[in-house]
Formats: C-alpha cells, structure tokens, sequence
C-alpha cells in the first residue's frame, strides 16, 4: 500500500471519529493528515511526510484554540436571548418589597422579580435579565 493511501485513510478515519464524538480538534488534525497524503505525493520521504503532518495539523490545532479563545463566551442559558424568549422583555416594577423583591405581571401569570445586583432602584420599567427557576431577574431600563 502506498504511503499516500495510509495518510488519506488516517484522514478519513479521524473525520469519521470527528463525526461520532464532535470534537472539532480532530478535523484540524485531519487537515494534518490530509497534508501528509500531499506530500506523499509530491514524492517526499516518510520522515518528511511526518514533519509536514505534524506541523500542519498541530498549527491548525493552535490556530482553531487561539481562534476560540478570542471568541466572546456564550451566556449562560438563562441569561441567553436565544434559548430564553423572556431575556430581553420589559416588565413594569410597582412597588418593591422590604425583601427586594417585587411581584409583576408578565405573560398572564404573576412572577417573582429580583434586582440584578440587589439593590432595587425604585418603581418603572425594568428589563428582564435573566430567568432564574420562576424568578425574573431585571435591571432598570
């Protein structure tokens, strides 16, 4: 079997895995591999493919890592507009309690509001924050 053959299996192989696991780290060493197989064909020695293989996915590993670091983290799922409809709403604070909390009505039922932060800063309309089990956490609008 060719060396060249070897490489496009591994490649296959680590895309295949990639696939059942969803690390994308092993595409990046599939890329590696994948230039390996290249310089396989271009007729380079197993010692040369090697080095190339390394260099190529291992750059491509530190690329994709500081890539994502970089990248803003997502919010936390009650905290995130995408996966909570209530992130982002309006709510209308009467009074608050001695507990700092208030009692609103939102979306026909009665909800539990919290201050973020706190410390309520009096009655008007707050925007929910965040949803933490029933209690709406808001911020002065």
């Amino acid at each position: 079997m060719a060396d060249s053959t070897l490489w496009w299996l591994l490649a296959g192989a680590a895309v295949a895995v990639e696939l059942l696991t969803g690390t994308f780290y092993l595409l990046m060493l599939a890329i590696g591999l994948a230039a390996g197989a290249i310089a396989a064909h271009g007729g380079a020695g197993p010692s040369t493919q090697l080095v190339v293989a390394a260099l190529v996915g291992g750059g491509a590993v530190a690329a994709w890592h500081l890539l994502r670091g970089k990248r803003p983290s997502e919010p936390p799922a009650q905290a995130n507009s995408a996966v909570n409809p209530d992130v982002g709403e309006a709510v209308q604070v009467e009074h608050w309690g001695a507990d700092h909390t208030a009692t609103v009505r939102y979306r026909g039922a009665n909800w539990t509001v919290v201050p973020f932060g706190g410390t309520p800063q009096g009655p008007g309309t707050y925007r929910v924050r965040e949803v933490v089990g029933s209690r709406l956490v808001v911020e002065k609008v």
